[in-house]
């Protein structure tokens, strides 16, 4: 039977199919479907990790225990978990072991547009690359073979556009795998430095055998259209091809990306006049072919930056500019911003107000940086609010105190958050952390995580207590305060950052779109008392605006947290 299925939602169903048992991952856009699907399957045990580095090394745990076994991540994540997976390696399995790692070209989601193709060379780790929804399954499925007959784990990339776009998938009976036997090896999975050593050599030996299944793997295939024009291409880069370009030219379609084989590139240069490279984003397979003394053309023509369309990839090879569907008007620019009601606002709106230097991070917050409120200073990678604050208030010193906070959500404070406030504790740093503890992962769509009592399935789990944690780990000075009392909060960045020592506020109000969050009715603005001063627009809650030269609260966005109401200094909202 076939179904429509996203690309996510058919890899969850390869996993499935394949025997897959257990599965844990960090949820990170455009991966987190994976999971969320294959936990919806009783025969697999699933879980959030509270990263990516311990999703890869739960994972590795069940594969040497035995199980087909998977994690996932979205590209970012690939460098969390790049230290076990290297050295995994080396290890290798003993039940499968599949990674999906997600890219995303385009940076709809993300804060770089990294090319994970560069982990799978570095790790010596295999690599495919489905570029629809079927291939999602099958890949996943075939990934446990290659996994368990090569003693490897696997990475399959996916992008946003697979990940997220739907085609037919056809769907097959599970396939229930025994337990593969544990012996204890320590040659081969003690990875001290003499045996080490001796395993790297069969790395060597294994990718000299990948090469060789890859000349003839079904998966890499050329399709002859009798052209002398020739596209080698992959993943998402194929479809657009085939949109834009249909059977004009010849396709070399590699659904493997590590390693690449040498003879079929040359076979297949061989017979075209002109050979041109489509991929995103960096020119890996370019590489490779001109390794390989191939004449092509590539990234010079498409460049290393942004997605790829078959718009594109027309004008470029064939100067034409394809017929595309287009909204007859104009749309207006809607900017992303935090929702009517997000706990974050205030916590912002105060740090705005009293012009302090803000390190963020990464989650919704960091919206925060966006106008009106334009209140964060620098955001890198999860964690790193308080890694840099700790940095920054250390070489600036009495120059910085008072002045200076890190916001974290408390998601990701899990994430990789917490040694950095370690570091805070360790080496007495005069830093102010700020956890935005909206209970749940908000950015990619409500998920759970250590702190919110639920596991991946909804059911109790035991919750960490971010203010005993904080006390634990040396912070003395721990304190909560509503993101919805202007005052309050106030009240806790103030004094915190008066005193000459390491501390945390913890914003505590849970994410205004939890079904669970039971709204106040809406606010009203009285036009009369209403003076047109615009005090309330610096919020930037996208429930308010002018009308009539008087501000206006929509009924249908407004959660009555009454943060504007508190701003407005001649009583004119009200409920």
């Amino acid at each position: 039977m076939k179904k429509l299925m996203l690309g996510n939602e058919a890899f969850a169903r390869g996993l499935y199919e394949a025997g897959c048992r257990f599965a844990s991952s960090y949820p990170g856009t455009p991966s987190t479907e994976i999971t969320e699907t294959i936990a919806k399957y009783d025969e697999v045990y699933a879980e959030w990790a509270p990263n990516e580095k311990v999703a890869v090394e739960s994972a590795l745990g069940a594969s040497f225990a035995g199980a087909r076994a998977f994690a996932a991540m979205k590209h970012v994540g690939l460098n969390v978990a790049a230290d076990p997976l290297y050295t995994a390696s080396y290890t290798g399995v003993n039940g499968g072991l599949v990674i999906a790692v997600a890219d995303d070209p385009g940076m709809h989601s993300s804060q770089n547009e990294q090319d994970s193709r560069h982990h799978a060379i570095a790790s010596k780790v295999p690599m495919l690359e489905p570029s629809d929804s079927q291939e999602c399954k099958d890949f996943a499925m075939l990934g446990y073979e290659l996994s368990e007959e090569f003693d490897t784990p696997v990475l399959i990339r996916t992008a946003t556009r697979v990940a997220h776009s739907q085609s037919a998938v056809e769907q097959l009976p599970r396939q229930e795998k025994e337990l593969k036997p544990y012996v204890k090896t320590p040659q081969k999975y003690v990875m001290v430095p003499a045996n080490a050593k001796n395993r790297h050599v069969v790395v060597e030996e294994r990718t000299a055998k990948m090469i060789a299944y890859a000349e003839t793997a079904p998966i890499n295939k050329i399709e002859d259209n009798g052209s002398e024009i020739g596209v080698i291409t992959c993943g998402a880069s194929y479809q657009y091809a085939k949109d834009a370009l249909g059977s004009k030219v010849n396709y070399l379609k590699l659904g493997m990306t590590n390693p690449l084989p040498d003879k079929l590139f040359l076979d297949f240069a061989a017979k075209c006049k002109t050979v041109y490279i489509i991929e995103e984003l960096d020119g890996i397979l370019e590489a490779h072919a001109k390794a390989l003394g191939i004449e092509c053309k590539g990234k010079e023509i498409f460049g290393n930056i942004g997605e790829l369309n078959q718009v594109i990839i027309a004008e470029k090879l064939l100067g034409q500019t394809p017929e595309v569907t287009a909204y007859p008007e104009q749309l207006p620019i809607r900017p992303p911003v935090m929702c009517a009601g997000c706990p974050h606002r205030g916590v912002f709106y105060t740090l705005a107000k009293h012009k302090i230097t803000v390190s963020g991070d990464i989650g919704c917050y960091t919206l925060g940086a966006a106008k009106p409120l334009e209140s964060i200073d620098w955001t890198i990678c999860m964690g790193s609010s308080v890694s840099c604050l700790h940095g920054f208030n250390k070489v600036l010193g009495e120059q910085s105190q008072n002045k200076t906070v890190a916001v974290i959500g408390d998601s990701t404070f899990m994430h990789t958050g917490l040694n950095s406030l370690v570091n805070v504790a360790y080496n007495a740093s005069n830093s102010t952390v700020i956890i935005l503890d909206n209970s749940i992962t908000g950015m990619t769509g409500h998920q759970q995580n250590p702190t919110t009592g639920k596991n991946l399935k909804g059911d109790p789990a035991a919750a960490v207590d971010l203010e005993a944690l904080c006390h634990a780990i040396g912070i003395k000075r721990v304190r909560v305060a509503d993101p919805y009392k202007l005052s309050e909060m106030e009240q806790a960045i103030t004094e915190e950052l008066a005193v000459n020592e390491p501390s945390v506020i913890i914003s505590r109000r849970p994410c205004a779109l939890l079904k669970y969050v039971k709204h106040n009715p809406p606010l009203h603005v009285d036009t009369d008392k209403c003076k047109s001063c615009k005090m309330c627009l610096k919020l930037g809650c996208p429930a308010i605006s002018m009308k009539d030269g008087k501000a206006c609260i929509d009924h249908t966005q407004c959660v009555g947290c009454g943060i504007c109401e508190e701003l407005c200094k001649f009583n004119a909202i009200g409920k």
